[in-house]
C-alpha cells in the first residue's frame, strides 16, 4: 500500500490531547498542563478530550476498549482536529484494532504522535490505509517534565524537529545523534521506515491487521523495547525471520532499549543486546546501526513510519529523505 501522508499542520490548528492507551492518573496534572502550554506555544491549539480529563482508569487502561476506540473515533472523524497526542503508553491498544474507524483515516489524513503501545495503532492504521504515523514523545515528552535527565537544549532540538516534521518546514534533514550511535554491522541503505515497540508489532503481525509482507521490502526496520527478558527478544527477532521479514528488509535501526538484558552474573556469562541482534541477523549482511535516540529512554528523535530515509550504518547516520505530511 501506497503511504498516506497526513495533512500538514498550520498555526492555529487544534491538536487533541488524548488517552487512547494508559490513563492520566491525577498527580500528573502538571504534566498535561506543561504540554498544553508548550503546544500553545507553538501556535497550536489544544483540545484535551474526557478521557484525559477525568484521569479514570479501567484497571491499567484509561478506559474499556469500546470507550478508548469511540474516543479515537471521534478524534479522526472531527475536521477540526488536526493531529492526535497521547498523554501517554501503557497495555491497552491491541485490543480494540478491530473497532477502528480506517475509512475515517482514508477520508482524512491527520498525524498520529506517540510510541511503545501506540505502536499498535501506527502499524495497523498503516496496514490498512497506508497512514505515515509519527513515533514521537507524548505529551509530557514535549514539556521537558518527562526525560528529566536530558538537557533543556535537547528537548528544544527535539521539539523544534518534530514541529518542523508536522508543518512540513522541515523535509529532507538527518536525525541528531545524542548518545554516541553504534555501526552493529556496516553498510548503507535507503528504504521506508517500519517499526517501533518490537513487542507490539509482533501482536499486530499475529493479527489480522498484519502488515502485508511486500511492506518489508526495501524498508529501514526500526525497533526498541521496555522491561522484558533478553530471551524474549532474541525469540521474537526469530519469529520476524522465520516469517521473512529478514529476507527483505534493508536495514535494521536498533533504538535504545530498557531493562532488556540478561544479568551479568548469569551462569553463561552477560549477553547483551547487540549480541543477541547479531546472533539473530548472521545469515543475513543488512546494515545495523544501533543506539539511536529512541525508546524508552529519549526525548525520542521522531521516526515518521513509512517516510523514505537512508541508513548509514558505517558512518552512523541516519537521514529523512521526504516530509511525512503533504
Amino acid at each position: 500500500m501506497e503511504p498516506l501522508r497526513p495533512k500538514r499542520l498550520s498555526p492555529g490548528d487544534t491538536i487533541a490531547i488524548a488517552a487512547p492507551s494508559g490513563p492520566r492518573m491525577p498527580h500528573r496534572r502538571d504534566q498535561l498542563d506543561a504540554a498544553t502550554a508548550v503546544l500553545e506555544d507553538l501556535g497550536f491549539a489544544v483540545r484535551r478530550t474526557p478521557l484525559v480529563e477525568q484521569a479514570e482508569h479501567h484497571y491499567w487502561r484509561s478506559a474499556p476498549p469500546e470507550v478508548q476506540a469511540a474516543e479515537l473515533n471521534g478524534l479522526l472523524r472531527d475536521p477540526e482536529v488536526r493531529a492526535i497526542l497521547p498523554f501517554s503508553g501503557g497495555n491497552a491498544t491491541v485490543a480494540y484494532l478491530d473497532r477502528i474507524d480506517y475509512d475515517a483515516v482514508r477520508r482524512d489524513p491527520k498525524p498520529l504522535l506517540g510510541f511503545s503501545d501506540i505502536t499498535a495503532l501506527h502499524l495497523a492504521l498503516h496496514s490498512q490505509t497506508g497512514l505515515v504515523g509519527m513515533h514521537a514523545d507524548f505529551a509530557p515528552g514535549l514539556s521537558g517534565l518527562s526525560w528529566e535527565d536530558a538537557t533543556p537544549e535537547r528537548h528544544k532540538v527535539i521539539r523544534d524537529l518534530l514541529a518542523g516534521l508536522l508543518t512540513g518546514a522541515v523535509g529532507e534533514v538527518s536525525l541528531p545523534a545524542d548518545s554516541a550511535w553504534e555501526t552493529w554491522r556496516p553498510g548503507r541503505a535507503t528504504g521506508r521506515l517500519v517499526g517501533g515497540l518490537l513487542d507490539r508489532l509482533l501482536n499486530v503481525q499475529a493479527s489480522p491487521f498484519a502488515l502485508a509482507p511486500e511492506t518489508w521490502d526495501g524498508a529501514v526496520f526500526f525497533w526498541e523495547d521496555v522491561g522484558r527478558n533478553l530471551g524474549h527478544v532474541w525469540n521474537q527477532l526469530h519469529v520476524l525471520r522465520m516469517s521473512g521479514v529478514f529476507d527483505r528488509i534493508g536495514a535494521m535501526v536498533v533504538g535504545i532499549p530498557l531493562d532488556v538484558a540478561i544479568p551479568a552474573d548469569a551462569p553463561f556469562g552477560p549477553v547483551s543486546v547487540r549480541d543477541v541482534v547479531l546472533d539473530a541477523t548472521a545469515d543475513y549482511g543488512f546494515p545495523v546501526l544501533a543506539g539511536v535516540d529512541f525508546g524508552h529512554t529519549g526525548p525520542n528523535l521522531p521516526m515518521p513510519i513509512g517516510t523514505l530515509a537512508a541508513v548509514d550504518a558505517t558512518s552512523r547516520e541516519l537521514r529523512l529523505l521526504e516530509s511525512p505530511v503533504a
